[in-house]
């Protein structure tokens, strides 16, 4: 990625910008959400059983368009499956290899879009950690990214999709999954007619705020199932995120 590119800003304000200033009047203790996710989960899918194992429900979210995936292994089941939401559309997916146990497990998972197949493969070591789709082959994205977290019996993973706009005019998709529980979140930023994308990480403290991974900017504030921020970048431009929760 060439350094004059705006995209490659946010990655250096998580990872090495100090000294900003936060212009995010949402963040606010009385800030109030209006919009909520029907359709998510108020308490983890993942059984105590399955904390420590390949086995158990991963939740994350793609851009290349932007989208969400929620794979379950054997969670309560004998049977393997995956639900992506890609632009609005749910896609199932299934795999036919199953767990062993002190295993890593992967495997391909296979499904159709638009009347095309689309398939994934899903990576995840013995214990749970590392979740990671290892290659994917989506009709129309080929580029598709793709962040996961493992949810626990005692970690929700949320999911949010949302966008960025900078003052310079620049726009493009911003989303991340986050485990309140640990306190982290990670995502994915992409410039709109752009193919690169830059990996996102950082802290969620208790009061909402999210911050960069030195924990030194705050990027905004997630309230109920809505993330909104503002924030100067390192040129002194004005960066605006919003999302909503989808997962």
């Amino acid at each position: 990625m060439k350094k004059n590119q705006k995209i490659m800003k946010l990655l250096l304000l998580l990872v090495i910008i100090v000294g900003v200033s936060v212009v995010n009047n949402s963040c606010s203790s009385d800030s109030s959400s209006s919009y909520t996710c029907d359709t998510c989960a108020n308490t983890p899918d993942a059984l105590a059983e399955n904390d420590g194992l390949a086995k158990g429900i991963y939740k994350g979210i793609m851009v290349g368009s932007s989208g969400t995936i929620s794979i379950n292994v054997q969670n309560g089941t004998n049977t393997v499956t995956a639900t992506m939401v890609l632009d609005g559309d749910t896609i199932l997916l299934t795999a036919t290899i199953t767990p062993t146990d002190g295993q890593i497990y992967i495997s391909p998972f296979t499904g159709t879009y638009n009347g095309s197949p689309i398939s994934i493969t899903f990576s995840v070591a013995a214990n749970g950690s590392m979740p990671t789709i290892v290659t994917s082959d989506i009709p129309g994205h080929p580029n598709a990214s793709f962040q996961i977290y493992k949810e626990t019996s005692t970690s929700l993973i949320e999911a949010f999709e949302g966008d960025y706009t900078v003052s310079d005019g620049q726009t493009g998709i911003f989303n991340i999954i986050l485990s309140r529980e640990f306190g982290e979140y990670s995502g994915i930023a992409k410039e709109n007619g752009s193919n690169e994308v830059s990996d996102i990480e950082g802290y969620y403290q208790d009061d909402g705020d999210i911050t960069n991974e030195d924990g030194t900017v705050v990027l905004g504030r997630i309230s109920g199932d809505e993330l909104n921020g503002s924030f100067r970048d390192s040129d002194n431009d004005l960066v605006t995120i919003n999302g909503q929760r989808t997962l």
